[in-house]
């Protein structure tokens, strides 16, 4: 399975994940794409540093080919699936932690 493929289907698992599962629907507020216009410079300025010093190093023939900063787009892809995961799971703890207490 190519690294393009893998990163699409985790921004799937993770869109689903918040929309229907978790139900946060992060996806539909505004806070979430504040919170990650925030989040992107340092995602693109690691990726930069990790990629321009081939300490990452990506098979051209598992990736669409389109880079920013240095990287693959679908590190991109990836970073936005990590973020959207990690907040509504921490929304989903949150709301659990509150109804063990009362």
């Amino acid at each position: 399975m190519s690294y393009t493929a893998i990163a699409v289907i985790s921004i799937l698992i993770s869109g689903t994940l918040d929309i229907y599962i978790i139900k946060s629907k992060l996806l539909t507020r505004k806070i979430f794409w504040t919170s990650y216009a925030i989040i992107l410079p340092f995602q693109l300025l690691t990726n930069w540093w990790l990629t321009s010093r081939e300490i990452v190093i990506y098979n051209d023939s598992k990736i669409i080919g389109i880079r920013i900063a240095s990287a693959p787009i679908e590190d991109l892809f990836f970073g936005f699936s990590l973020v959207l995961s990690v907040l509504a799971f921490w929304i989903y703890f949150g709301r659990r932690e509150a109804n063990d207490v009362h």
